[in-house]
């Protein structure tokens, strides 16, 4: 794969979008450092977002500790910072839009219910049969919001991983958009964030790749083009897991290390970033990646990573 090419057409937006449950770690560094590049290489804009629907899940204090970290390491972003949990009026305005052009329906299932009576596992958990798409099951029981699906595959092409193909009604169901307690889907709030900031390219780890066909149907529901994607690699903890703070505390990204982890994280993309550079400043290191990073040396395999 080259380079992400500069567009003269259409300027690019991209976006690092973490979640505020603790400190930043190498995991998600990876995910800051290939979407920044990947968006100030083609001389476009980089925005931030702080996905803070999963509010019992948010660690108080840790998204303006990330901010700041990302600040002084020299990332440099546009615009404002968005929170997804000031913008729950919007998500209700989306999702009155879906009801009106015919795409929702209440649904009144359980997990156990759906478990019980879903033909087979899906790529998210298990496949939701459809059983509330002509009522809800059950009137007098709480309420999710399912978005219909389809039997038309989605196929995209992801700039590592190639073409991806998904066919959504026989491997994942009509997907939640809001849960039954009312809180808002990723899915959804993910689909009208980048929608409203005029995002075009999604830089983020693999693990969502099998998110993305979902988003692309969400896109075409609201009549609007979804954005290339570029799926990363994922970080590997010593045991196969997908690296974590909770697994791997020695992951975590401060002050102190932040000039080795993201020497690291050029490794991890197999970018050889010169040995002289070494403990230099992360300034330094980043300014080096904006001249020098090559996106076609990537390898799209996950990778161990020892901090030992």
């Amino acid at each position: 794969m080259d380079n992400i090419p500069k567009s003269s057409v259409e300027p690019i937006v991209g976006r690092f979008a973490p979640s505020p449950t603790g400190p930043l770690h190498f995991g998600t560094l990876l995910a800051a450092l290939g979407s920044y590049l990947a968006a100030k290489q083609s001389d476009g804009d980089w925005l931030v977002r702080i996905e803070d629907l999963d509010q019992p899940r948010v660690v108080e204090g840790s998204a303006a500790a990330m901010v700041s970290l990302l600040e002084e390491l020299g990332f440099e972003w546009d615009g404002r910072i968005i929170y997804q949990s000031r913008r729950y009026e919007r998500y209700r305005e989306i999702l009155e839009q879906l009801l009106q052009g015919g795409h929702l329906f209440a649904c009144s299932c359980t997990r156990r219910e759906i478990i019980a009576s879903a033909p087979h596992p899906g790529e998210d958990g298990y496949v939701y049969p459809g059983t509330c798409r002509n009522g809800p099951r059950n009137p007098q029981a709480a309420r999710a919001i399912r978005l219909r699906v389809n039997d038309q595959p989605i196929v995209f092409e992801d700039m590592l991983y190639g073409e991806w193909r998904q066919n959504l009604q026989r491997e994942v169901g009509d997907f939640v958009l809001q849960r039954a307690d009312g809180v808002f889907a990723y899915q959804l709030a993910v689909v009208v964030d980048d929608m409203d900031s005029g995002v075009n390219q999604v830089v983020r780890g693999a693990d969502l790749l099998s998110s993305t066909p979902r988003q692309i149907f969400l896109h075409r529901c609201l009549g609007i083009s979804a954005p290339r994607y570029l799926h990363l690699p994922l970080a590997l903890g010593p045991q196969g897991e997908k690296l974590s703070k909770r697994h791997e505390p020695r992951s975590l990204v401060n002050r102190q290390n932040a000039s080795l982890m993201i020497w690291r994280a050029l490794e991890f993309f197999a970018q050889e970033p010169p040995e002289e550079l070494i403990g230099s400043p992360p300034k330094e290191l980043l300014a080096w990646a904006r001249e020098h990073f090559q996106f076609r040396r990537i390898r799209p395999e996950n990778r161990g990573v020892s901090f030992s």
